[in-house]
């Protein structure tokens, strides 16, 4: 863990130069570091516009309610790393319970490693022979290292199979099959399906089954009904596998699901889950709860089921600039596609802050309507309060599409203080 700690320290050593938009041009060749310790305030520190921020008590409340709630409901919990990429956040996940981090792709899995994640859920096919034969290596290398990846075809095992011979891998690769539905994403369609390919994993040394896993958010037109069916399917699967001697020999059996939306409902059916043959690593992934957000997840978070649970909190505001009135009713900002997401929401107007004295206000009746590359385009009512040089706090939709906007991130309190700076890999 060493070399961990080593990497994640040389964050702070990092320049403050002009890749990272946003930052004051004053801390020009600064470490980041010593940026951060001279604690500056968002809005009159120098930073410039666009700039997005992440709360600092949305952060902390965020990790510790997850954390909580994933222990009283018995599950693990490795949270998708790829909504983030951000390695100091992966940190405090793990500090927070989190039992490791997930992957989608052999490029997030290096990410990963070169910041010492030991434990690592691969939610995807690894079929690449030339990402196979570099975690060969890495199995070879670090006895500690865990890795759970996917299957769900004949062929797909028969490729892992041979790239992880050829790299002369120490150990096998364990492996889940991968449940998917009709329509849906990847995965077996089938029971019989999901046998022929178990299988073929029992047949080659370089690989172990431990277990089944899937994504129910990716059921076509899925609700609670047909995401609970699925999710009963799966734990029969495991129960099934189980029976049939399929998972002798592994010291836990893991069953995985669990993204964003539908987590309570993962939770009420792994509990129904018997007792098997070797204790059950009930695996929950969810990703977008580190930040939640103003749009997507606000709508389909279970704790808006459950409220009395607690609630999430969003994180994300980005700060841009209006830097034009030259109509009534339209006003435009200086940030666009290369600064907010637009995949499944636009950005939400909430406050302004004058540029005339630092005061904030709520941004009433203001939207956007459209997005260019650098502008926003804003309606709002003619007689509204919005002048040039104003900045105006947006809220986001879908946190994936925003951090691979930004490289390196302020983190700053509720009275503007910036605290901390957040490093992205994409």
């Amino acid at each position: 863990m060493a070399a961990a700690d080593d990497a994640l320290a040389r964050l702070a050593h990092d320049r403050i130069d002009h890749r990272f938009k946003g930052l004051p041009p004053d801390a020009e060749g600064l470490a980041v570091g010593a940026l951060a310790a001279e604690r500056r305030c968002l809005f009159t520190g120098g930073f410039t516009t666009p700039v997005l921020a992440l709360s600092t008590e949305a952060l902390d409340h965020n990790l510790a309610l997850m954390e909580r709630w994933a222990a009283e409901h018995g599950l693990a919990f490795a949270p998708h790393g790829k909504t983030s990429m951000a390695p100091q956040l992966f940190e405090r996940q793990l500090a927070h319970g989190a039992w490791g981090i997930t992957a989608a792709v052999p490029s997030q899995v290096r990410a990963y490693r070169a910041f010492g994640v030991r434990r690592i859920f691969l939610a995807n096919e690894l079929v690449d022979a030339a990402a196979l034969r570099w975690l060969a290596g890495e199995l070879t290398a670090d006895p500690g290292f865990r890795i759970v990846a996917y299957v769900d075809s004949v062929r797909g095992v028969e490729l892992m199979d041979a790239a992880l011979r050829e790299a002369g891998a120490s150990r096998p690769l364990d492996v889940v099959v991968e449940l998917g539905a009709v329509g849906g994403r990847t995965g077996v369609r089938t029971e019989a399906d999901a046998v022929r390919v178990a299988d073929a994993v029992a047949a080659t040394p370089a690989l172990r089954l431990v277990g089944v896993a899937g994504y129910e958010a990716e059921i076509p037109d899925a609700d609670e009904a047909s995401v609970r069916a699925w999710l009963r399917r799966l734990t029969a699967l495991a129960i099934a596998f189980d029976a049939a001697g399929r998972f002798a020999g592994v010291e836990e059996i893991v069953v995985s699901a669990g993204g964003s939306s539908w987590f309570d409902t993962v939770a009420e059916v792994f509990a129904d889950l018997p007792e098997l043959t070797a204790p059950v690593l009930k695996l929950l992934r969810s990703g977008a709860y580190v930040t939640h957000d103003d749009g997507q997840y606000r709508r389909k978070t279970p704790f808006s089921r459950h409220p009395e649970q607690g609630g999430l909190r969003p994180a994300f505001r980005l700060w841009a600039q209006c830097v034009s009135r030259p109509e009534p009713g339209r006003a435009y900002l200086n940030a666009g596609k290369r600064d907010a997401p637009y995949d499944l929401d636009l950005p939400e107007v909430q406050v302004i802050r004058s540029a005339r004295d630092g005061s904030l206000r709520e941004a009433a009746g203001m939207t956007v309507t459209g997005l260019a590359d650098q502008h926003a385009f804003v309606s709002l009512p003619e007689d509204a309060e919005l002048e040039v040089g104003d900045w105006v706090g947006l809220g986001l939709s879908h946190p994936c599409t925003t951090f691979d906007k930004w490289q390196l991130i302020p983190v700053a309190a509720a009275d503007g203080t910036v605290t901390d700076y957040i490093r992205t890999f994409f």
